[in-house]
């Protein structure tokens, strides 16, 4: 089954370029490496700062986009991992993820496409 892992970050911490984030940065760049190499990653990134992020919905027919940020959340999705595997081993993936990132992440599973 696949399982996505979010990644949050606060818009004040996200990234600060600090040798934590650093070190951060390269254990997720080899949490990857390792799991294309069982085949198990799908994918995965992380993502622009929310303030390059843009609202898109359709009203009465129209398109209509509107700029970021969004709202007054202080938490947003800094990333995530796309994971290929058994729940249980969603679950370790997610735990090597948050220990990685010093903070809590959230696993949910895919719904299943109707064939």
């Amino acid at each position: 089954m696949k399982y996505l892992v979010l990644i949050y970050g606060t818009t004040d911490d996200t990234w600060t370029g600090s040798d934590d984030d650093i070190a951060a940065v390269r254990a997720l760049t080899e949490l990857k490496r390792d799991l294309t190499g069982t085949g198990e990653l799908v994918s995965s990134e992380g993502l622009s700062y929310p303030s390059s992020g843009r609202v898109v919905q359709v009203r009465d027919g129209v398109r209509v986009v509107t700029d970021g940020p969004f709202g007054e959340a202080k938490e947003q999705i800094a990333g995530y991992f796309m994971v290929d595997a058994s729940d249980e081993r969603a679950q370790e993936i997610a735990g090597q993820v948050s220990r990685i990132v010093g903070d809590r992440v959230e696993l949910r599973g895919t719904l299943l496409a109707a064939p």
